[in-house]
Order: C-alpha cells, then structure tokens, then sequence
C-alpha cells in the first residue's frame, strides 16, 4: 500500500479533480502560483511526466521540469518547455551566467516530485549522492519530496531499492508506490509507475498543505532552558530542541508567520523563521509574553526546567567553598500562563515522561485547558532528548492516537497535519464571533 488513497479516477474526471483540489483563495491569487518542480529520469513512463505536469499546471500550479541526459533520450526538452512555458533543466552548466542552478530550484520549490523515478535516481537520493542536476537539486531542497518509482519488478524487489526507499520514508519523503502490471521488458509485476490520478493526488495533497497556515501567526517554543547556578555552572537538561525546530520549519514551509523562540541549541536558526535565543526560564517567559498578544497558534516543545536555584553567585563557587546543599524554588509555569489568557488561541503542550505518559498527558490537557498535548516515553535510550527520532502520541479531547517511531522531521508535519484544522475551526469562530 502506498501512502495516499489508490482511488482510481475514470479518465475525463482527473481535470476536474485537479482543480477541485487545488480550488483554494491561496493557490488561485495571481501573486504566487505554488511551485512544482518536476525531475523527470530515464525511464520509459518518462512520456507520462507530459500528462503530469499538463495536469498540474491546469490544477494552479506553476511547473518547472528538471531532467536528467537519460530522460532526453525518452522525451525532448522542448515538449516540456511547450507544455509549461519555463525553461528545462538538463545540466549543471546549461547556463554558466545564471544563479547556481541546482539551489535556484530547490528554493523555487514548493514541492519537488520525481515521476518516474529509476531505482538509479532513488539509490542516489536515499545516498545523497550528487552527481548531475536532478540528484543536486533534491539533495539541496528544503521542500517536500514525493518519489514515484517505476523500474522492472526484479529491480523494485532487489533489497538495495527496498533499502533505499525504506531510507527516503524514514526521512518524510512521499511513496507513490508503482502498480502491479505489465512492464515495457514484458514481465509482469510491481513496477509499472502509478496512475497519473494517484501522482496527481499525491503532489496536490502536499501542495495544499503547503498553503494551510497562510495567514496563521505561531509561536514556538523548544529546547531546554539552563538555571545558573554560578556564571559556569547550571540546572538543565538534555533537550536538544530538534522537534521544536522542526515544528517551526514545517510551519513556515505552510505558509505561516513563525517565531521561534528557543533555549541554549546548537540548530541553525530554521528556515523562514524569526528566532530568538533565550537562556533561562524567565527568559523564556519574557520573549514568550512578547510575541503572545498577535499569535494564533502555540506549539510549546521547550523543556523548560521546573526548578532554579534560589540565588546565584556572580562568580565561580570554588571546590573547597561552595555549598553542598542548594535551595531551588519553582520556575514560572509558562504554558500555565499562557492558557490563563487562551482567549480562543490554539494551544499545544507536551509531556515528556518516564513513566503514567498518557495518564499524565491527560492531566495536563485537562488542567491547562490544552487542544492536544504530545506526549513520549523519555525513559527509553532510543528517542525522546537528543535523538533525531521520537514515538508520540497525540492526546486530545477527541481521544489518544499513537504515533510510530519516525524522525523528528516527520513528526512534525504529523503535528501540523491535526492542528492546522484545529487553528482554521477557530478562526472561523473568531470571525463569526466578530459579526
């Protein structure tokens, strides 16, 4: 099964799908048209990429094709140029006066599909091997990706292409597996590159998602916070604020206005994202307060440690001279603070525990008044601080839903996936409340 809905589409419906998916004020407005670049390898169903993107470009999208030397043998550039009105990427030196090509694509992207895709391509891109535009273009995009494989069936089995594709889900690439059928070598089997209906769905699901936070202002917190004790010495914990960076990326790549605001990490600042960088919990808290009147939406991933010490010393405690014991007192609760003002804004918590997880989830998504509250087991050496992937479950008033173990990165459109309706629900009461 692949990762999208198999429905088939009778022929004369698949423009008409098109457009009702894509039917939106945001991707109808003159100012952006959503970017689809479409990589396009050397395959026998590379004919199949014409339909695609003609489809694609009726659906609102703007396309732009990127080839490599292989699908030229298939099917021309100039078809592509014709049906798209854009220029066709070949080679790393079609233009040598231009940007760099290969990064002028990735930023364009809104989202990047390859269809067909060979088990070549998909071995280079699981490897992050860059040898030609296509396989540098995708290693240096930041958008989602969605692979539609078509091979001979004896090439999909092998275990180096169910390797390879293992990796690219692992990483939050799309699947659009291939069908079952007769292949161009005469065998018959897996391997036939899906219906055009089910790429087409694929892309414009991400696509749409791609525009879901237009309009939506988000506050996000992560990693954890440090509580001096003396100038080098200080409370805290292992957070690493990977799944808060994460969450604020995936939001800003929805369209969203984020700001990020982080404890001590050593993440570059996400891409898209206002950041700010704090160190204590008060810290924290007085950053937050900033940004809180004009937020819609607040994810709050940080560990913000719960204790600091009573005072602290303005220089290092030496050996022979410092305390053995130190008086803590409470850190300010932020979330707590920020639900007593909730005033119809989305909330999110977390709850990273070693023990009760649910229990203690619905606890906390009871007392604070929270939408959802995303909750793991820290206790397990395999996830949870530091790590690049998590097992989550997201607990609502609606009941508790458990998440695989996948990164960090995935996670978080998984997040973003159940509270963009949530955020949307509320504006609309907003608005009705207004009239």
């Amino acid at each position: 099964m692949g990762l999208y809905p198999t429905r088939r589409l009778w022929r004369g419906e698949i423009e008409s799908h098109a457009r009702h998916s894509c039917d939106t004020a945001s991707m109808t407005t003159s100012e952006h048209k959503p970017v689809v670049v479409l990589g396009v390898t050397g395959c026998i169903a590379a004919y199949k990429a014409c339909e695609l993107a003609r489809a694609l470009m009726r659906s609102g999208c703007r396309v732009k094709v990127v080839m490599t030397e292989a699908a030229v043998r298939f099917v021309g550039p100039t078809t592509f140029r014709a049906l798209t009105g854009e220029p066709v990427a070949i080679g790393l030196w079609d233009e040598a006066d231009a940007r760099v090509h290969h990064v002028s694509l990735a930023e364009q992207a809104d989202v990047f599909v390859i269809a067909p895709a060979t088990a070549n391509t998909i071995a280079k891109v699981a490897e992050g091997r860059a040898d030609d535009l296509l396989s540098t273009s995708v290693l240096a995009t930041e958008a989602p990706v969605i692979v539609a494989p078509a091979m001979n069936v004896h090439m999909w089995r092998a275990t180096t292409t169910v390797a390879a594709v293992r990796v690219l889900r692992e990483r939050g690439v799309t699947i659009v597996e291939p069908e079952l059928g007769e292949l161009a070598c005469g065998d018959v089997g897996e391997g036939r590159l899906a219906s055009l209906d089910v790429i087409l769905e694929a892309v414009l699901a991400e696509v749409n998602r791609s525009r879901d936070l237009i309009g939506v202002n988000v506050l996000v917190t992560a990693g954890g916070t440090r509580e001096a004790i003396d100038p080098v010495r200080f409370i805290g914990n292992a957070a690493s604020g990977r799944t808060g960076f994460a969450i604020a990326e995936e939001a800003a790549r929805r369209g969203a206005t984020v700001t990020l605001v982080t404890g001590p990490a050593t993440l570059p600042d996400p891409f898209g994202v206002s950041t700010i960088r704090v160190i204590s919990a008060q810290q924290m808290l007085d950053a937050v307060l900033r940004e809180y009147p004009t937020a819609h939406v607040v994810i709050a991933s940080a560990a913000v440690a719960d204790f600091r010490p009573a005072s602290s010393s303005a220089h290092k405690q030496k050996k022979t001279d410092a305390p053995l014991a130190i008086e803590l007192e409470r850190t300010p609760d932020i979330l707590a603070l920020l639900a007593a003002e909730k005033n119809g804004r989305v909330l999110v918590g977390f709850a990273a525990e070693t023990r009760d997880v649910l229990e203690s989830a619905r606890g906390k998504l009871r007392s604070k008044h929270l939408d959802v509250v995303v909750a793991n087991d820290v206790s397990s050496p395999d996830v949870g601080f530091a790590s690049e992937a998590n097992r989550v479950w997201f607990v609502s008033a609606t009941g508790d839903e458990e998440f695989p173990m996948a990164s960090k990165t995935v996670i978080a459109r998984a997040l973003w996936d159940r509270v963009a309706g949530i955020a949307h629900e509320a504006a609309q009461s907003r608005a009705e409340e207004g009239n």
